[in-house]
């Protein structure tokens, strides 16, 4: 008698194979990229030439989709709210759905509207400009070294694209109405020359990561140049370039100068044994196109180790199941980009409506357990001010009421090197006010008003 099979593959919360299909969206179906050719649209060139820098650029791209009161809102949080100017290109553009912009994901986080951010609690009372006090730990000028093995080499304060979330909003891009913008003091030169002077005398340093802004900002003839000094200092034995450039504007990583110094660079890592990478930053399925693929295709193929995924978890973007794997699937099967880390938001001015509590993370990371190869199933990862990651799950305490969770660590990061509590010390992330029950929300309005005084 055959036994009675039990399995039934079809009835799971989240449904795969996906219904998205991964395709370049038809720019011309947008009235101000109407005429553009396949050419135009491939250089990186026009890319740039034609990104979005001001409300005028919007409605000359979305013409009678950026209605009246769009508009008007998109201005007034630009003059109130923002903390990042406006510089999308077209690429990123071209994935919004230009028929609901109001609800479309990409555009609430590229394009903030006032009325996105919450009503009564648009700030945490504790929020800061340098939310992760980067800028503290800085071992010379855009050097942080707040991990005892990994640096953070921020090379540029650019980026081809601005994102309203933007955790570096105290150094990154244009100035505006709300933030006047720190710059670096010293010429790039001899800023990148004391970084990798801190480098050869520090060999307690294996891992640097090369950020910014963005390295797709940093002319190419200078990050080879960079990156073939890092790789000669015998203690270097992983990096990692960081580049939501290659999101957002792939077509610069298919230019052939650019690859042709890629080519190099990977090929000077193998020859020392060094393992390099590309991270990037996607948040919704629906950026995950084509020439993203293409481009990441073309570094994997010259040696690059792995290109992968840290997104941020953004209320309205990508908090849900459903959300967050078909983006994570879209990644994996048609990009070939690792999803690795979903980091919670952090506590930048004006940022409450897009934060999850710490309970909500965890929740998010239950639900997406179990659906993709354990190789590939991102953490949800906090961002620990003082601190740095840590898994959703591994906080020490959680007070509920208050929104406070409490964190430890087993290092000191570069500016504790005489702090005897530093490894004893419970640091403190905090939920966004409104997630919390009335008596939590009744201790922050106490709190924020004795800030005001």
């Amino acid at each position: 008698m055959a036994k009675k099979v039990k399995a039934d593959a079809s009835r799971q919360p989240f449904q795969y194979p996906l219904k998205r299909e991964f395709r370049e969206p038809d720019w011309t179906r947008l009235p101000g990229y109407k005429g553009v050719t396949k050419e135009q649209w491939e250089s990186a060139l026009w890319q740039r030439q034609h990104s979005a820098k001001n409300l005028k650029d919007l409605k000359d791209v979305f013409g009678p989709f950026l209605t009246d009161d769009i508009a008007e809102d998109i201005l007034r949080d630009q003059n109130e709210k923002a903390t990042m100017s406006l510089l999308i290109p077209p690429q990123m553009l071209n994935t919004m759905n230009e028929k609901d912009l109001r609800a479309d994901p990409v555009r609430r986080y590229m394009i903030p509207m006032f009325s996105d951010r919450h009503k009564e609690w648009p700030n945490h009372p504790k929020a800061s400009r340098d939310s992760l006090h980067e800028s503290e730990m800085w071992a010379s000028e855009g050097l942080t070294h707040r991990y005892p093995t990994k640096v953070l080499a921020e090379m540029i304060a650019t980026c081809p694209q601005y994102c309203g979330h933007c955790t570096r909003m105290d150094l990154v891009g244009n100035s505006v109405p709300q933030v006047t913008k720190h710059k670096f003091e010293s010429q790039p030169k001899d800023r990148y020359a004391a970084m990798l002077d801190y480098l050869r005398k520090t060999p307690s340093v294996r891992d640097v990561v090369v950020s910014g802004g963005d390295i797709a900002n940093v002319p190419i003839a200078q990050l080879e140049a960079f990156l073939m000094e890092l790789m000669d200092i015998p203690n270097i034995k992983d990096i990692r370039l960081a580049t939501k450039g290659l999101q957002g504007l792939p077509q610069h990583f298919l230019q052939d100068d650019v690859l042709k110094a890629l080519e190099r660079i990977s090929k000077r890592a193998w020859d020392r044994g060094i393992d390099i990478a590309v991270h990037t930053h996607v948040n919704h399925a629906q950026q995950v196109t084509p020439l993203v693929g293409k481009a990441v295709r073309k570094l994997l193929e010259m040696g690059f180790r792995d290109v992968r995924n840290q997104g941020v978890l953004l209320r309205g973007v990508n908090t849900t199941r459903q959300d967050l794997l078909e983006l994570c699937f879209m990644l994996l099967d048609h990009a070939k980009i690792m999803p690795y880390y979903f980091y919670m938001a952090d506590m930048i001015p004006n940022s409450e409506h897009w934060r999850l509590s710490i309970a909500e993370g965890q929740k998010l990371q239950h639900d997406i357990m179990g659906y993709l190869p354990g190789f590939a199933t991102p953490r949800v990862t906090v961002d620990v001010p003082y601190v740095g990651k840590r898994w959703i799950h591994q906080l020490a305490d959680y007070d509920r009421v208050k929104g406070i969770s409490y964190w430890t660590k087993g290092y000191r990061t570069g500016i504790e090197a005489d702090d005897e509590d530093a490894l004893t010390r419970r640091y403190e992330y905090l939920d966004p006010v409104y997630t919390l029950p009335p008596e939590g929300q009744a201790y922050w309005k106490k709190e924020s008003e004795a800030v005001a005084r």
